[in-house]
């Protein structure tokens, strides 16, 4: 009789582990917008960057983030490409339009790196 239920409860472990692995690779536990920020990111791995190392543009501060050296950069968007404007002045805050030069790309050409110039 143990080792039926133990045959029964293998498969049942089997079985369970084999639908986990199936959505996890497969992309079924994410939701709709997780799935449709994925669909944009391989997108715009495909596409040429909107702006060129040299440019100076202008754009709203999207949000902040910190950089791993622990300095602060802006998050910039030109036509949905992301841009990281370094070298802030206090006071800066989300919204506020700034001008900067674009330094540098990520390896991928997925993103920028930029200078800010100052406030638009």
């Amino acid at each position: 009789m143990l080792g039926v239920a133990s045959l029964i409860l293998g498969a049942i472990v089997i079985v369970l582990f084999g639908s986990w692995l199936i959505r996890r690779f497969r992309g079924g536990s994410r939701s709709a917008s997780e799935r449709e920020s994925l669909e944009r990111h391989q997108e715009a791995q495909g596409r040429e960057p909107p702006v060129a190392v040299g440019d100076e543009r202008e754009s709203a501060v999207y949000e902040f983030a910190d950089h791993h050296s622990g300095e602060k950069r802006a998050v910039c968007k030109v036509e949905g490409f992301v841009v990281f404007v370094e070298d802030l002045p206090p006071g800066l805050e989300e919204t506020d339009v700034i001008r900067f030069k674009v330094l540098s790309f990520n390896r991928g050409h997925t993103s920028a790196t930029a200078a800010y110039l100052g406030r638009a």
